[in-house]
């Protein structure tokens, strides 16, 4: 699945375009990368997004197509 989509469906951001801009930015990174918005996430990856003054660190723990509210925050788990 694609980066940003990915960031969407979990709903770490709210929208696609949103997060097609933070990677353009160079606010998202993956595995301590710069990431494109079409980078491949894979379950294991550790992604970096930064709001501002505070960065969140999470590891992809499932990937899926279609989450609901609900389950969107099983598919990644926050590291420090």
């Amino acid at each position: 699945m694609r980066l940003d989509k990915f960031l969407k469906v979990s709903r770490l951001i709210k929208r696609r375009t949103v997060a097609n801009e933070a990677c353009d930015s160079e606010r998202i990174s993956v595995n301590g990368r710069p990431a494109k918005a079409s980078y491949s996430v894979k379950v294991g990856d550790i992604i970096e997004i930064r709001f501002g003054q505070k960065t969140l660190r999470v590891e992809v723990q499932s990937i899926s197509e279609h989450a609901s509210k609900a389950d969107a925050p099983a598919m990644y788990k926050e590291v420090l």
